[in-house]
């Protein structure tokens, strides 16, 4: 395949120390499923097909006499070699050393990072989602040759790795090269010789490419003919009835990269006024980039069956999870970047697809509690986004969404649950946000709705904070954060049907409020006796106007607001230690150190630190000498 003057002007690299890392991990087996490797190289070759069909629209002469593309596999069990060849767009030097050399994509340490924390066996399911799939040919093969030849240009190189730390580059005879495209010989380790099987091929290729875009052909001997294993069709042209479910997964994992199941699949036909063909699927586990900044979809973009790209916005971002393609007619082929992004047909097929979508997973969530439950786990926090961003679908997606509650235990409720069994004359869906589950049930808020049975939404992601402010109503019901404002809770019985009433405020308890107020007054905006408190002596809570408490926190967090509002510092006025505290009017420190204690205390409770912490230690010491006596 290559010559020794090759050889002599290779020039030598190292490997970026990402890809060396993940080279090491590869070649001592993270991965327990090595079949993946042919998989990724096929997907890899498809799309160097897709590419080149895509820039043949504006330089026909790049197809010369060879228009049909093909993948084709040949197999030497004498000498213990794959090659997996394609006629596709090739690369040149650069290209060649960009592509293998380097990993210049975010994610790539975040990749790392999963595959050593999991198990082998699982990291199969991480493989190609990192655009590292090439690599992974290393866990078979002690050798890897890449010799590729830019469609219309007049030379080839060579690419060459024991996958040990380095790679050369070298220019090699075109005699020696495929007339445009890549072949990629791998020298099989001895234990991987099964992969000359033609049994072995076929079955990995029928089982995981089988439905590749491109035609796919095996040698199974030198000399022997070609014999086609696949033909190329296009899977998304068929009719729903024609596809099984097997064939709907093989594609959904070439397409996506994943080894999961799919748990939705969308496949429709659009005619009429814009005519086009959707697949989509709904992943069985989270891609590794969901939470990515950038925020982008998967989706592809074809027009007439040839790839135009990957990179535009055909589906909203709150559905960024979902993989597939759309094919439309109605583009035409040399349709540039900025037209697609300005397309008034693409935005109504956009538009279109989203509400099929998002009607399917309300199909799920009727017709199978537990697959939506998991669908939610999964992919639940990204959906909220959508309550926030998208105006027109905003009343759906609020019915759809789960939440966990304090009448949840370890399940979820939907909203139309919570209405459902909402106290009488409740105007309002309280909830809670914070950092995590634990913390939310522990809240000081929580004690007095807890106590009157009243239902709080105990909401943890981030995204939770900023819908719930432009939520409509819900069946006639306002969301109120139980931290924000009065509680009003005296209107609600108690659980022993008696009604709910302040307590009495004796003449010490006001003193101390009032002194309270006046010590406090540069830290909170107002001290007061609170009815949403029943076993912690004190909470902090926001103002009626502007944020609650967590919002706050994640504005000053991203830098978006400077300094948070002055809380408002509530007391439990049936708690033992505020009745004494109000008892002890002795001219001594005792009442200031104690409204400042009160006051870092409930800091603490709402998972802050106190601001001054040496002065917080100091005035503890001072309570507990006066407390000891010494």
């Amino acid at each position: 395949m290559t010559t020794t003057a090759a050889h002599n002007t290779a020039e030598n690299h190292i490997f970026e120390a990402d890809v060396a890392r993940l080279l090491h991990m590869m070649v001592h087996s993270v991965y327990s499923d090595k079949d993946v490797f042919l998989r990724e190289l096929i997907s890899n070759a498809a799309d160097a097909s897709e590419k080149l069909r895509f820039e043949a629209i504006a330089t026909p002469t790049l197809l010369a006499n060879d228009p049909d593309s093909r993948i084709t596999l040949s197999l030497d069990e004498e000498k213990r070699q794959l090659v997996v060849e394609d006629n596709g767009i090739g690369m040149s030097r650069d290209e060649l050393i960009e592509a293998l050399g380097t990993i210049a994509r975010s994610g790539t340490r975040a990749f790392m990072e999963r595959i050593e924390a999991n198990k082998a066996g699982e990291g199969a399911q991480l493989i190609g989602q990192f655009g590292v799939g090439f690599y992974s040919c290393f866990m078979v093969a002690e050798r890897v040759d890449v010799v590729s030849r830019r469609a219309g240009a007049d030379e080839a190189w060579l690419w060459s790795s024991d996958g040990r730390g380095s790679y050369s580059v070298s220019p090699v005879d075109v005699v020696d090269s495929p007339s445009r495209g890549t072949r990629i010989t791998l020298q099989l380790m001895e234990d991987a010789k099964t992969y000359t099987s033609r049994w072995s091929v076929e079955r990995i290729v029928k089982e995981q490419s089988g439905h590749v875009p491109v035609p796919i052909k095996i040698i199974e001997k030198p000399g022997a003919e070609p014999i086609q294993l696949t033909d190329g069709t296009a899977l998304w042209t068929r009719s729903k009835s024609d596809i099984s479910t097997e064939e709907y997964t093989d594609f959904y994992r070439g397409i996506s990269g994943q080894y999961d199941e799919p748990a939705v699949t969308v496949h429709f036909r659009a005619e009429g006024r814009h005519e086009y063909t959707a697949l989509a699927f709904v992943p069985g586990s989270q891609p590794f980039d969901m939470f990515d900044p950038d925020r982008k979809g998967r989706m592809k973009l074809y027009v007439k069956r040839v790839f135009i790209t990957d990179d535009t916005e055909l589906m909203p971002r709150y559905l960024r999870f979902v993989r597939g393609l759309i094919d439309t007619a109605d583009l035409p082929l040399n349709v540039s970047r900025e037209m697609i992004q300005a397309s008034p047909i693409l935005a109504a097929i956009r538009k279109g697809v989203t509400s099929r979508v998002v009607a399917a997973i309300e199909k799920l969530a009727e017709t199978d509690a537990d697959a939506f439950i998991k669908f939610w786990e999964n992919f639940g926090s990204v959906v909220k986004e959508g309550i926030y961003e998208d105006f027109e679908r905003r009343s759906q997606l609020i019915a759809l969404s789960r939440f966990r509650t304090t009448a949840s235990n370890d399940g979820y409720r939907s909203l139309a649950d919570y209405v459902k069994d909402a106290k009488q004359d409740q105007s309002a869906i309280y909830y809670l946000t914070g950092n995590s589950l634990d913390q939310l049930k522990a809240s000081p808020q929580l004690e007095g709705f807890r106590a009157r049975g009243i239902e709080v939404l105990l909401l943890t992601d981030s995204i939770d904070s900023f819908w719930v402010m432009n939520a409509p109503e819900f069946e006639g019901r306002t969301f109120k954060s139980i931290t924000q404002g009065t509680a009003d809770l005296a209107q609600f019985a108690t659980p022993n049907d008696e009604a709910a009433t302040k307590s009495e405020t004796s003449a010490d308890l006001e003193s101390f409020i009032a002194f309270a107020r006046e010590t406090l007054a540069e830290q909170v905006s107002d001290v007061r006796a609170s009815d949403r408190l029943t076993e912690s002596a004190v909470c902090l809570v926001a103002s009626e106007q502007g944020y609650d408490r967590q919002m706050e926190k994640i504005l000053q967090g991203a830098g978006r607001l400077q300094s948070a509002a002055k809380p408002i510092l509530e007391i439990n006025l049936d708690h033992p230690l505020v009745k004494g505290i109000a008892a002890k009017d002795d001219g001594s420190s005792l009442r200031e150190d104690a409204a400042l204690l009160l006051l870092d205390q409930a800091r603490i409770l709402d998972g802050d630190r106190p601001v001054d912490p040496r002065a917080f230690a100091e005035r503890l010491t001072r309570v507990f000498q006066r407390a000891l006596q010494f």
